[in-house]
């Protein structure tokens, strides 16, 4: 088990003797299983932010609890209320209870799916341009058939384009700069050991932030890099 799963359930179980809230105990018993799971914790975070609860705990915001109790980003957070809001449009059925694990579709297919319908609460980069005759096409993919990411990318990825927008130029631009001064800061005189190792693991997490706005990027981004590794490797 990872250390945050190991956290996460340590925690459960302290509160959970102490007889703290149920509901505070069920959501990092969710959390322990998001990934195979992410549904079930979709609906307990929708319906914590609808509750309100985490005020009850000493956290100002939902973002707040989620980063420092379950440990999620908080884009990992809108991701799944946005994806849960989407399920319960476009496949409710999916939500019918008892239904088998097998037949609910993974968090990544809801989430190209939802940036397929071009929703504006999407985060900024991510929205798609699609037809309604693909978007009809995608759903029942995605919500029937329970094709997997890979599989929707290779047969609608040509269908789909980015919606061009100033805050997409803006996250890659941010995410541009960063790794810019990642690559400076080895050569600038006076640094000491501390504040560059700090500094850098600062500049590294916003790296990772923006990758997460921008999947599809990122993953070309790692593809020539691991290209370009191979070819120096191949050469030496």
């Amino acid at each position: 088990m990872t250390e945050t799963h190991d956290r996460l359930e340590a925690l459960a179980d302290r509160l959970e003797q102490a007889g703290d809230d149920p509901f505070r105990v069920t959501l990092l018993r969710c959390a322990q299983r998001f990934k195979r799971s992410w549904l079930e914790l979709a609906t307990v975070l929708s319906e914590l932010q609808n509750r309100r609860a985490f005020e009850r705990w000493g956290y100002t915001d939902l973002h707040e609890y989620c980063q420092k109790e379950l440990s999620i980003r908080p884009s990992t957070v809108d991701k799944l209320l946005l994806s849960f809001g989407t399920v319960q449009r476009h496949a409710p059925e999916v939500l019918e209870p008892n239904r088998p694990r097998t037949e609910i579709p993974s968090f990544e297919a809801v989430d190209y799916f939802t940036r397929a319908l071009g929703r504006e609460e999407a985060a900024a980069g991510k929205r798609l341009d699609a037809a309604p005759e693909v978007i009809d096409k995608l759903r029942a993919a995605v919500f029937e058939e329970g094709r997997s990411l890979p599989e929707l990318r290779g047969e609608f990825g040509p269908l789909l384009r980015p919606k061009a927008n100033e805050a997409d130029d803006a996250v890659t631009r941010a995410r541009s700069t960063a790794q810019r001064l990642l690559s400076l800061l080895p050569n600038v005189p006076g640094i000491t050991e501390a504040r560059m190792a700090r500094t850098c693991a600062a500049l590294e997490a916003l790296v990772r932030d923006l990758d997460e706005m921008q999947p599809e990027k990122a993953e070309a981004a790692a593809a020539k890099t691991s290209r370009a590794k191979r070819k120096e490797t191949a050469e030496a």
